[in-house]
């Protein structure tokens, strides 16, 4: 099977560039809804020509596709988590909403998971465990994908701990870069692996898999402190500063507060909303080295990449090597 590049190349017309990998299931092209048959679920798509990057010519069924694509690899990092739907009623450049409740119409197959929160409300978020899940989320009008930091079994306790990288007004994407490699260092210097990958949008994220039992607070309480001694170091490009208002220009903000309890990030081979339709993308520490761009990796070119390298974060789902935070800590 073969995919299309969408992306055209400044003052050009379109170029059409066909690149060829296998595909887990083909949406039917022409026609405006259809009803796949996955396994023995019937998942019924609807809006299929709709644009969602009338710029590009990108549809919801070239989304869809995109995701049954990289399904396979996707799935993993997505499975027994709840997920946080952000849907895109009118498009990628359209206003979206986050909904967390998952709609009471919906197949008995969907399932969720129950997490109590602080105001003693209890809410149902939908799971993604196989393809029909993940493309009945996408038909919604999802464009990205944000699941929760730990498994299902237990919401408080994480699997992971991240860094989120984000420029300031005035810092440049190559100290963005800069960061991520000083957050790599400084980690290496505890004995620590970590990897990094594209946020598809303006920044990077570096994780590292550990071992469960800390809750989600002792994990933002470690994270922080990493994140504010990197900041004492390198105070000409590196700010930890919560408050937006607070924070200077021309730096990388490291924001901790994203491994606090509830909140959720652009998920791996996640599409953002972007004017390229770029994609959170795993990433080699070489890469970084010698320089990427957020706009190198695209709706049309990941599953190449994916087909080409295997997934690079599969040191994410394995249960040898994680860190034993708790020891650290102790």
């Amino acid at each position: 099977m073969s995919s299309m590049s969408f992306v055209p190349q400044p003052g050009e017309a379109p170029v059409v560039v066909l690149r060829t990998y296998s595909r887990p299931v083909e949406i039917p092209v022409g026609g405006d809804s259809v009803e796949l048959d996955i396994g023995r679920r019937k998942v019924p798509l609807t809006n299929l020509q709709k644009l969602l990057w009338p710029q590009l010519g990108i549809t919801k069924r070239d989304l869809l596709q995109y995701y049954a694509d990289v399904a396979p690899a996707l799935f993993p990092h997505l499975s027994d988590r709840a997920m946080v739907m952000k849907r895109y009623p009118n498009g990628a450049a359209g206003k979206f909403f986050f909904m967390k409740r998952s709609p009471s119409v919906r197949p008995d197959w969907i399932e969720t998971c129950s997490i109590e929160h602080t105001s003693g409300s209890v809410i149902d978020f939908p799971i993604v465990q196989d393809l029909a899940s993940l493309l009945w989320i996408i038909n919604l009008g999802c464009i990205d994908l944000n699941c929760w930091h730990s498994t299902s079994d237990d919401v408080d306790r994480p699997d992971h701990l991240h860094f989120d990288l984000d420029p300031t007004p005035g810092a440049t994407f190559e100290q963005v870069l800069e960061t991520a490699l000083v957050v790599r260092n400084s980690l290496a210097d505890l004995e620590i692996d970590s990897y990094p990958k594209t946020t598809g949008s303006r920044g990077i994220h570096v994780y590292v898999p550990i071992t469960r039992g800390p809750k989600q607070h002792e994990v933002w309480k470690f994270v922080k402190a990493l994140s504010k001694g990197m900041e004492a170091e390198y105070p000409k490009l590196i700010t930890a500063e919560p408050r937006v208002s607070k924070r200077p220009k021309n730096h990388v903000m490291v924001d901790y507060n994203q491994n606090d309890w509830g909140r959720t990030l652009a998920s791996v081979y996640s599409v953002r909303a972007t004017a390229l339709a770029t994609v959170s993308t795993p990433v080699t520490w070489d890469e970084v080295e010698r320089g990427i761009k957020i706009e190198d990796f695209r709706m049309d070119n990941v599953p190449e990449r994916l087909n080409r390298l295997g997934d690079l974060w599969k040191p994410l789902l394995e249960k040898q090597g994680r860190l034993s935070l708790a020891r650290l800590m102790a």
